[in-house]
């Protein structure tokens, strides 16, 4: 169970998290975090979503002091939101994917890939169109050769053989993690993201910025990139109900779902008992 008190840093991820299934954020939630912030307790989105989504992530958890985004590599001080401050930058090279794709494929079979590639606001990712990807309208089709030319932030990979946590587990037992951190974030693609590259990682930037000891941190979760939070977080981690069943496994204590604000109504309760 968590300690008794407050936390002095509060880390939540977004999508299927704070993020409603309608992608939108309740103003009972924008309530919530106001406060949060106000009681001295900064606040951290931590997403999978790239750079390139940096203004809607802003906008869907508008107190953050800082953003863990990527899947914990890039990490954005935003304390001061006119002059916001990279903290960490990560890519994943072109040739150390391009072996990574190849060893999977001969183990799995074909896979279909994207890259991203850029961080500039809502461009694109590259690769394989795929019917099943839910945002078709930030995507461009690009050729294997064409995504693997440059280092990217990460890839998504899938095949039609195997569901995405089947998938993940051959990842795992193929890829070292020397090499690169596979995950997966409930979009039905695993995420191949530069080594070392988590959301703990991204996290431990944030906390050491500000003199927190992992002990002292509270996380929200659903998905499976959110493990390395729960693992690395002390004072308390979170799953909301319709998370995924090894985050589940994983926590402290079951929130509300997200469709029912459970990481505010969370809040809300520890401000005021």
């Amino acid at each position: 169970m968590p300690r008794p008190g407050l936390p002095k840093l509060i880390a939540t991820d977004l999508d299927g998290t704070l993020v409603r299934s309608d992608e939108t954020v309740s103003a009972y939630t924008h309530e919530v975090l106001d406060r949060v912030r106000a009681a001295g307790i900064p606040i951290v989105g931590a997403t999978g979503r790239g750079p390139r989504l940096t203004e809607l992530t802003r906008n869907d958890i508008r107190a953050a002091d800082y953003l863990v985004m990527a899947g914990g590599g890039r990490v954005v001080d935003q304390v001061d939101p006119t002059s916001p401050v990279v903290l960490r930058d990560e890519r994943l090279s072109a040739a150390v994917l391009t072996e990574l794709l190849n060893a999977l494929e001969d183990a799995v079979g074909p896979l279909t890939v994207m890259v991203e590639a850029l961080d500039g606001h809502e461009e694109p990712l590259w690769g394989d169109f795929d019917p099943s990807w839910p945002y078709p309208e930030r995507f461009q089709a690009r050729s294997r050769a064409e995504c693997l030319s440059v280092d990217v932030i990460k890839a998504f990979a899938r095949t039609a053989d195997h569901d995405v946590d089947a998938l993940l587990d051959a990842a795992r037992r193929i890829i070292p993690v020397t090499h690169a951190t596979v995950t997966q974030a409930g979009l039905g693609f695993i995420e191949i993201l530069p080594p070392g590259v988590d959301k703990a990682s991204g996290l431990s930037v944030v906390a050491g910025a500000l003199g927190v000891d992992p002990a002292e941190v509270l996380v929200f979760g659903d998905m499976p990139n959110d493990l390395p939070m729960f693992e690395w977080a002390g004072w308390g981690r979170v799953a909301v109900s319709n998370a995924h069943p090894t985050v589940r496994r994983a926590a402290d204590e079951i929130a509300l779902r997200n469709d029912d604000d459970g990481v505010a109504v969370y809040l809300d309760r520890l401000l005021s008992r």
